[in-house]
C-alpha cells in the first residue's frame, strides 16, 4: 500500500506544457462521461477513438491506483481540438501532433482556413467532414449548374454512393473542377486523376489492411489514422510532381 501511494501521486501530480494550461488538470472524469460529453458534438465518436488518441500520446489522462482512467478539463479541451481539426479541417494526426507541441511550449497556431460556401439563398454553409451532399447541393454550395456537377460524375471524377449522395470533400471537388474548366481544362480530360488516386487508394489499403483486420479497436483506428496520413503524404507528392512537372515545360 506504502509503495503504491506515492506512485499515484506522481501520476496526479499537475503537468506542466499541457495545453490548455488554464483549464483543470485534476482528473475527474471517467471514459464514459467524456464519450458522453463530446458525442453532443462528433457524434461518430467511439471510446475506442478515445482511446487510440491517448495510445497515441495525445491525450494523457491520469489514473487512479485500479488502472482506471480519470481525464480532466484539460484532456477534454485537448480531445475537441484535435476533433475539430479533423472534421474541420481534415489534418492528419501529425500536423495535429505539431499544433500541441507548438500549444504546449506556449507558441501560437495559425488556424488554418475553413473551406466555406455561400449558398444561392446567401446563407453560410460549411460541409462536415464525413457528411454527403447530393448533386442539387454541390450545385447550390459551388455555383456550378446541374449539367457541369454531371458532367464531372459522367468523367468519374465524381463517385455517388448508393444513394446518389456525394462525400463533403466533393464540395471543394467540383470548385476546382470548375475552376480548371474556365481555364479550358474539361473535366474529360481529367479522367486519368481518378485513375490515379483509385491506384494509390489501392496501395494505401495494402500498407493498413493487415492493421484494420485485427480485432484491437485501438488496431483498427491506427490503421485508420495511418491511411489517412498516407492519403495526405500522396496528395502533397502528386501536387508537388505536377509543379515540377510545368516547370520543366519548355519556355
Amino acid at each position: 500500500m506504502s509503495a503504491t501511494r506515492p506512485e499515484l501521486a506522481e501520476r496526479e501530480a499537475p503537468r506542466t506544457g499541457y495545453w490548455p494550461l488554464d483549464a483543470s488538470q485534476k482528473g475527474t472524469m471517467t471514459i464514459g462521461a467524456v464519450l458522453s460529453i463530446l458525442q453532443a458534438e462528433f457524434p461518430a465518436i467511439t471510446i475506442s477513438k478515445l482511446r487510440f488518441l491517448e495510445d497515441q500520446g495525445l491525450v494523457t489522462p491520469t489514473r487512479t491506483g485500479s488502472g482506471y482512467r480519470k481525464y480532466s478539463q484539460a484532456d477534454v479541451a485537448r480531445l475537441r481540438y484535435m476533433l475539430t481539426q479533423q472534421r474541420d479541417h481534415y489534418l492528419p494526426l501529425r500536423v495535429i501532433r505539431e499544433h500541441l507541441d507548438d500549444l504546449d511550449a506556449g507558441r501560437d497556431v495559425e488556424e488554418p482556413r475553413t473551406a466555406r460556401v455561400v449558398a444561392s439563398n446567401g446563407r453560410l454553409l460549411t460541409p462536415a467532414s464525413g457528411g454527403r451532399v447530393t448533386a442539387r447541393e454541390l450545385a447550390e454550395l459551388t455555383g456550378a449548374s446541374a449539367a457541369e456537377v454531371e458532367e464531372m460524375v459522367h468523367a468519374g471524377l465524381l463517385v455517388p454512393d448508393s444513394r446518389g449522395r456525394f462525400a463533403a470533400r466533393s464540395v471543394s471537388a467540383v470548385q476546382a473542377l470548375s475552376e480548371l474548366a474556365r481555364q479550358g481544362i474539361a473535366p474529360r480530360n481529367l479522367r486519368s486523376m481518378r485513375s490515379n488516386a483509385d491506384h494509390i487508394a489501392d496501395l494505401i489499403d495494402q500498407v493498413v489492411s493487415p492493421m484494420r483486420a485485427q480485432k484491437t479497436s485501438v488496431a483498427r483506428e491506427r490503421g485508420a489514422a495511418q491511411a489517412s496520413e498516407l492519403a495526405e503524404s500522396s496528395a502533397r507528392l502528386y501536387a508537388d510532381l505536377i509543379r515540377i512537372a510545368v516547370e520543366n515545360l519548355p519556355s
